[in-house]
């Protein structure tokens, strides 16, 4: 099973990035996928949850309104669009993955800065 994450990068605040993640080696649609971030000196939390069966949605404060997180099962695909970015948004994001098994994805660095 496999989770790579693109989509990172340097923004200015109040900007926007889409950040994807391509599972594979796993029936993707059975499983609940999440974004989570590291910042540097901080320890990993929760950014966003898509479930599997529903599709609900769930954000932490932080990021409520500005942050979408979506699926397309028929790409194995997850997405976080990220708008209105502030520098303390900035932070290594990670693909989870969660059912049967969990999984990560290696993460892709997201900067906000002038």
């Amino acid at each position: 099973a496999q989770l790579v994450e693109s989509g990172g990068g340097l923004v200015q605040p109040g900007g926007s990035l889409r950040l994807s993640c391509a599972a594979s080696g796993f029936t993707f649609s059975n499983y609940h996928m999440s974004w989570y971030r590291q910042a540097p000196g901080k320890e990993r939390e929760l950014v966003a949850i898509i479930r599997s069966a529903s599709g609900g949605t769930n954000y932490a404060d932080s990021v409520k309104g500005r942050f979408t997180i979506s699926r397309d099962n028929a790409k194995n695909t997850v997405y976080l669009q990220m708008n209105n970015l502030k520098p303390e948004d900035t932070a290594v994001y990670y693909c989870n993955a969660r059912f049967v098994r969990e999984y990560w994805g290696q993460g892709t660095q997201v900067t906000v800065s002038s």
